[in-house]
């Protein structure tokens, strides 16, 4: 028998390590219905812990359809995370137009003064392209992130801010994954259920 030099069920990304403008890939065995097969945008990382947002599942609804003084805006709501669902955050590339937004990578920037948007979004002076809702958040306290990264439930990568902001998302998670290329690409292709194979 021969023995292979690569473990298709290990992979190892040493290059990259978790902060604020990166993503983390779940691993394909990674179960659960927020994290399963999801990829999550960090907007904070340091040594109070991590702040993300879930950026492939939907909630089927509109952010106008739970915002009572917000007219049509037909921007998709997204699931964030487990962590406060009953919260309303967005990440935008609206940049200083909204005041109190943090900077976290070159065009995308997290929260900010949510009346200001509000009133930009019934002037119709925001559309769905530039700014994109969630609710509840991903989070993680000191340490736990990495305890996670090394037990191999995360890898992390990047992806372009145009990607990040899109709302075509029902492939992210598979092409993302195959674009890491070598064992990755393999693991794009494992059935979601493994008893289904």
């Amino acid at each position: 028998m021969k023995s292979l030099k690569f473990n298709i069920f290990e992979a190892k990304r040493t290059d990259l390590h978790p902060e604020k403008g990166k993503i983390l890939i779940a691993e394909p065995f990674l179960q659960g219905p927020y994290f399963g097969r999801s990829i999550v945008f960090l907007t904070e990382h340091g040594k109070d812990g991590a702040v993300g947002f879930v950026l492939n599942k939907p909630s089927e609804l509109y952010i106008d359809e739970i915002i009572d003084d917000l007219y049509s805006f037909k921007g998709e709501l997204f699931i964030g995370g487990p962590v406060q669902s009953d919260t309303l955050h967005f990440i935008h590339t609206l940049g200083e137009v909204i005041p109190g937004s943090v900077k976290v990578t070159d065009s995308i920037y997290w929260g900010g003064d949510f009346d200001v948007v509000k009133k930009l979004i019934n002037e119709n002076k925001i559309t769905s392209k530039s700014i994109k809702f969630f609710v509840g958040y991903s989070g993680w306290s000191p340490g736990q992130l990495e305890n996670e990264i090394a037990e191999k439930s995360w890898i992390i990568s990047t992806i372009p801010d145009e990607t990040l902001m899109s709302y075509q998302i029902d492939n992210i998670w598979k092409e993302t994954m195959e674009s890491l290329g070598d064992v990755y690409k393999t693991w794009s292709n494992f059935p979601q259920n493994p008893s289904f194979n």
